[in-house]
C-alpha cells in the first residue's frame, strides 16, 4: 500500500509540474505583449516632440525659457586655461581686447554653471553687446570707457571691482588676475542685490534649422583655423567630426576643455565677423565698431560659405546673400571678430 500511495504522489506531482509548465505556456504570449507594448510606450516617449526650443540654441526643451541672459567676461590668457563654465554657454563671443590678447564674452540662459571663469575687465564694446541682448552682465575691472559707461548704468550688472570677496570669490590654484570666479548661485544673489530682474523680457534669438533640414549649400570644410597672432597663443582651430555633427576646438593647439568637468568644448556653429578695429591707447585696449556690418564666413556641418554680418537693434546676426538670416545648427555657437586689417581672407584658413 505505501508502494501504492508513493506512485499515485508521483503521478499527482507530475500532473502538477505538467500543468504548471502547460500554463507558463499559455501565458508567455502574455509576457511578451506587455514587453512589446512597454518597447513601444519607450518608443513613443522618445518620439515626444517637446514644445519648445532654447532661443539661442535651437535644442528642444520641455518648458518655455523665461531667464534672462546673462553675460560674463571670460580670461583667455593662456595662465587662465582651461576655463570653467564655457562648455555651459549657449554662446560664446570672442575678441581682442588689448595687443593680441583674446577675450570671451560667454552668453547663459539655458543652463547657469556652478563656477564661470576666471572673470576678467569690462570693455565699452563688451557692454555694447550684453546692452544689444538686455543681458545682466558680468565683469571683474574695466577700461576707462567701459567705466563710464558702468557708472552710468548703461547695462544691469555687477562688477568684480565692488563686490570682490563676497560675490566674486578668488580661487588659490591660480595668480590674480587670473583667479576671480563667480558662481551661478552669486550671479542671482548679485542680480537680487541691486535690483535687478532676471525676466527674460527682450525675445531676440536666432533661427535654426529643424526637422530634416540640414547644411547643404558651400564649400567643404573640415578645419578651420582663425590667427589673431604670429605667436600662436591666442590662434585657434576648429576640426569637424562628422559623426557628432559637431566642431571640437583648440587654442594654442591644446583642446578646449571645461576646467571643473573636463568635458570638451563641443560646437554646432562657429562664425566670423570681419570688423574695424582701432588702438586707442598706450595700453594697447582697442575700440571694435560692432554698430555697422560687413563680411562674415560660417562653418556648420563641415560645410563653409560667405556671408554678411549686422546689427539688428543691438544684436548681431549673420545674414544670407538674399537678405534673409543665416539658420543655424542647434547646438553651442561660437562667434569669433576679426580685425578688418588684415581681414578674413588673411586670418581665417580651411580646409577640405
Amino acid at each position: 500500500m505505501r508502494m501504492r500511495g508513493l506512485f499515485i504522489a508521483a503521478i499527482i506531482s507530475a500532473a502538477v509540474v505538467s500543468g504548471c509548465s502547460d500554463k507558463e505556456q499559455v501565458e508567455q504570449p502574455e509576457v511578451e505583449i506587455e514587453e512589446n507594448e512597454k518597447q513601444e510606450e519607450d518608443v513613443n516617449v522618445e518620439e515626444a516632440v517637446l514644445p519648445f526650443v532654447a532661443p539661442f540654441t535651437g535644442e528642444p526643451i520641455a518648458e518655455e525659457i523665461t531667464q534672462r541672459p546673462i553675460i560674463a567676461t571670460i580670461n583667455n590668457h593662456p595662465l587662465a586655461r582651461p576655463q570653467s563654465g564655457l562648455a555651459q554657454a549657449d554662446v560664446v563671443y570672442e575678441m581682442l581686447a588689448e595687443g593680441d590678447v583674446t577675450r570671451f564674452l560667454a552668453l547663459y540662459q539655458s543652463k547657469i554653471p556652478e563656477s564661470i571663469g576666471p572673470i576678467r575687465s569690462a570693455r565699452s564694446y563688451f557692454i555694447d553687446i550684453a546692452k544689444g541682448l538686455d543681458a545682466f552682465y558680468i565683469a571683474h575691472g574695466y577700461s576707462p570707457e567701459a567705466k563710464s559707461m558702468l557708472d552710468r548704468k548703461v547695462v544691469e550688472g555687477i562688477n568684480g571691482m565692488k563686490y570682490d570677496g563676497i560675490y566674486f570669490k578668488r580661487s588659490s590654484e591660480r595668480r590674480a588676475p587670473h583667479n576671480s570666479y563667480i558662481s551661478g548661485e552669486n550671479v542671482l544673489a548679485g542680480a537680487e542685490k541691486i535690483g535687478a530682474s532676471l525676466l527674460y523680457q527682450k525675445k531676440v534669438s536666432y533661427p535654426f534649422y529643424e526637422g530634416e533640414d540640414s547644411v547643404k549649400i558651400g564649400t567643404q570644410a573640415s578645419e578651420v583655423a582663425i590667427n589673431y597672432s604670429t605667436n600662436g597663443k591666442f590662434n585657434s582651430q576648429y576640426v569637424f567630426d562628422s559623426e557628432a555633427n559637431s566642431y571640437t576646438r583648440f587654442s594654442a593647439n591644446v583642446q578646449t576643455v571645461d576646467y571643473v568637468t573636463q568635458q570638451p568644448i563641443e560646437l554646432a556653429n562657429v562664425l566670423f565677423f570681419e570688423m574695424p578695429h582701432q588702438t586707442i591707447d598706450n595700453e594697447g585696449r582697442r575700440e571694435i565698431n560692432i554698430k555697422g556690418g560687413g563680411n562674415a564666413y560660417v562653418f556648420q556641418g563641415g560645410m563653409m560659405r560667405e556671408v554678411k554680418w549686422k546689427n539688428t537693434d543691438g544684436f548681431l546676426i549673420a545674414i544670407e546673400e538674399d537678405g534673409s538670416e543665416v539658420k543655424l545648427v542647434p547646438g553651442q555657437t561660437w562667434v569669433h571678430f576679426v580685425p578688418t586689417s588684415p581681414g578674413l581672407a588673411s586670418s581665417v584658413t580651411y580646409s577640405q
